[in-house]
């Protein structure tokens, strides 16, 4: 079980007088939900894509969060051009279109909730979370509501996952990097399961994933929101067939690919990849008898046998312990050519 980190020591004590107006205040909207209002019961047409189990949990991480941030803290502006991105980023690049949404519903309705930041001496700040708020106030041209801490490298990770365990928008893709990135940093797998709130199981394929698909062909896919775990297993398995690798380079660097938005990248080229897979479906071999012995694929230069123990039980056992056998007949048998 993942070991929750602490870092919410307050800067300042709270009043009680504070605590008195906060308690009789309306209930806040939940902007760390991407909502300005409160939840309302699930539709059935919602309920088939999200069960109200899922929506209550991250109601509950993302009220958390905010909780720590409000309670007891001081809210600072500070000037975008002072304050860094995180040293492990977890984001890959919005389409420009959400990007500008997202800095016009900044310039309607404000910055509802702070950014955490850290000090970055002598005079600068780094961001633990609050990536999109602070873009938005650089495009604006406005200084960003901040929080300041101190924190540890390992509290700052910690941070920017658990505040993104509560949104809904970071994808799959993204969130096996960002735990892979930790990894690489040395991060312990501990405080790698905290920052993600996952367990061991869960975090082994994130990291699996991000490290078998080469980086730049993510970064050619891009977060490729409609696609979870399963699409990417399964991309990951056809970069494996021989080849792919290079096909799928070929491809991602076509003028055309980059035209398409980041799920129509994802798609063309699985089904690329998989049109491939198809066409080399393997041979079947059958004895004299009609029995179906062994499938025979052959891809490139390589030919790969596989016996059914359902059909012919331990046959394929009896041919591995005669293949020097069968060896030694092919070399008797003398040049068979290139």
């Amino acid at each position: 079980m993942a070991r929750k980190i602490s870092f919410d020591a307050p800067l300042e004590e709270t009043r009680p007088q504070e605590a008195e107006a906060r308690a009789a205040a309306p209930h806040p909207a939940r902007p760390l939900l991407g909502l300005d209002r409160p939840i309302k019961q699930s539709s059935a047409l919602g309920a088939i894509s999200q069960s109200l189990g899922d929506i209550s949990e991250r109601v509950k991480r993302a009220e958390q969060i905010e909780q720590k941030l409000v309670a007891g803290q001081t809210v600072v502006e500070i000037d975008p051009s002072l304050i860094d991105a995180s040293f492990v980023p977890d984001r890959m690049d919005s389409a420009p279109e959400q990007n500008a949404a997202f800095r016009e519903m900044i310039r309607e309705h404000g910055q509802n909730v702070p950014i955490l930041v850290r000090p970055k001496p002598p005079d600068r700040f780094e961001v633990a979370f609050g990536h999109r708020r602070l873009r938005a106030a650089r495009e604006l041209g406005v200084k960003v509501r901040a929080v300041v801490r101190d924190l540890t490298d390992e509290q700052l990770v910690v941070a920017q996952g658990q505040e993104n365990s509560g949104r809904t928008d970071l994808t799959f893709i993204e969130r096996a990097r960002f735990a892979a990135r930790l990894e690489d940093r040395k991060f312990s797998r501990e405080i790698i399961m905290a920052s993600l709130n996952v367990d061991k199981a869960a975090l082994s394929r994130l990291i699996a994933i991000a490290t078998r698909v080469p980086g730049a062909l993510i970064d050619a896919i891009g977060p490729a929101p409609g696609f979870g775990r399963v699409r990417w297993q399964e991309l990951t398995e056809l970069l494996d067939v021989e080849d792919n690798r290079a096909r799928a380079r070929a491809i991602v660097v076509e003028p055309s690919f980059g035209d398409l938005d980041t799920d129509k990248r994802f798609q063309t080229l699985y089904e690329r990849l998989r049109v491939r897979e198809a066409r080399l479906r393997p041979e079947t071999w059958n004895a004299e008898d009609g029995t179906r012995v062994a499938r025979i694929m052959r891809s490139g230069k390589k030919l790969t046998l596989t016996f059914d123990d359902r059909v012919v039980p331990q046959f394929g056992d009896f041919v591995a312990e005669r293949l020097q056998l069968l060896y030694e007949e092919y070399k008797a048998g003398g040049d068979r050519g290139s």
